[in-house]
């Protein structure tokens, strides 16, 4: 699905993006500082002690403050061990800030990749509800499709809404609103299963993608998510609701595929999951449509026919 105005930017999670496991970094940081370790008590030479910064950035960056801090550490001991002069505390100025220089590296470097972490977070995610973003989401609807595509399994998209959000906004106010639409996207977040990738690409719209996920898992989520949502006592701008004040209309389309090997391009994934989402956005209509408080299922496999009629499931 590309609903953006330019190429998602974010890269879809593959197997070259996952992190390496922890005994492995441990081994290869271990490894490293052993290595320049033996280096530097053969030379003693100024240029092979500025290697020990190597393995304390690579712990920084993958272990944090708690990495960062044991590598400086390991690299102070490994430095005054290298060097019998140093044993000895007979530091010289040089001495001190290799030193210095060793934890202020382990620290800076975790800090900044704490940073990083912080802000690919915020650019992933909606503000308002915690849920992934459109761009966010369409990289990893297009993961998703394409997994889809090889190995032959379904994949089922929800299209949502907060039903009768203008008459909400207009008699308590654009807080009540917000805040409404926060109570959903909390809801999606506590009841979708494992697994399942959710977004708000809308002022109170939302969709959901669910790997794996056929006809009638779809709707059985779907609906749990209707109930949960109507059957919930929100707080709305300080102001306590009874259940039943808040309800959405699901529209559900499914697809399934044969497993034949597909050309690896975005635009044959985009082209299906926007063709997926055309069926999902066509079902949520018929449940406007019918009254609000439904859910509606589009044909199975046919993305661009009409609707079902919408049913509570």
């Amino acid at each position: 699905m590309q609903l953006t105005q330019h190429e998602a930017s974010i890269d879809p999670p593959s197997v070259a993006n996952q992190p390496m496991p922890p005994g492995l970094a441990w081994a290869l940081a271990i490894g490293a500082l052993a290595i320049v370790f033996a280096v530097d008590r053969a030379t003693a030479l100024a240029p092979v002690q500025h290697l020990y910064y190597l393995p304390i950035i690579f712990t920084s960056i993958r272990f944090s403050y708690r990495g960062g801090v044991a590598a400086a550490a390991a690299a102070v001991l490994l430095y005054h061990a290298a060097n019998p002069r140093v044993m000895t505390f007979l530091y010289e100025e040089s001495d001190l800030v290799q030193i210095a220089l060793f934890i202020a590296v382990g620290l800076t470097s975790a800090k900044l990749a704490n940073d990083r972490r912080r802000l690919h977070q915020l650019a992933i995610t909606d503000d308002l509800t915690g849920l992934h973003n459109l761009r966010s989401f369409e990289a990893q609807l297009r993961s998703s499709m394409r997994d889809a595509m090889l190995r032959a399994l379904p994949i089922a998209l929800l299209v949502l809404d907060l039903d009768r959000l203008k008459s909400l906004n207009d008699t308590h106010g654009h807080l009540a609103g917000a805040e409404a639409v926060r109570t959903v996207g909390r809801v999606l977040a506590e009841r979708l299963p494992k697994g399942t990738v959710a977004c708000r690409y809308g002022g109170d719209e939302f969709v959901v993608a669910l790997p794996g996920c056929d006809e009638v898992r779809a709707a059985a989520i779907a609906d749990d998510l209707r109930r949960a949502v109507n059957g919930s006592s929100p707080v709305l701008a300080g102001v306590p609701f009874p259940a039943g004040t808040l309800s959405i209309s699901v529209g559900i389309a499914c697809r399934s595929f044969d497993g034949r090997p597909l050309p690896r391009a975005p635009a044959v994934d985009d082209a299906a999951g926007e063709a997926l989402f055309r069926a999902a956005d066509a079902a949520l209509y018929a449940a406007k449509t019918a009254g609000r408080n439904q859910v509606s299922i589009a044909p199975a496999d046919q993305p661009s026919s009409s609707t079902r009629q919408p049913s509570r499931v």
